[in-house]
């Protein structure tokens, strides 16, 4: 397994899975896309680099 600098420990992965859950459900089927690009958005401010977030956005598309 490949360690990746800066990464979550798996029970802070667990954290941030039921807190975007939770957050998810709170905005209601009709607004969960818009809070999704919303966050997208924020995160991909925060990465400061738009080829991380676009190989991000590439490995979530992966086996949906």
């Amino acid at each position: 397994m490949t360690t990746i600098p800066n990464a979550l420990t798996i029970p802070d992965l667990e954290t941030v899975y039921d807190s975007l859950a939770t957050a998810i459900d709170q905005a209601g089927e009709e607004k969960s896309s818009l809070f999704l690009v919303k966050l997208a958005l924020l995160n991909a401010n925060a990465l400061a680099s738009a080829d991380v977030f676009q190989a991000h956005v590439q490995a979530a598309l992966q086996d949906l």
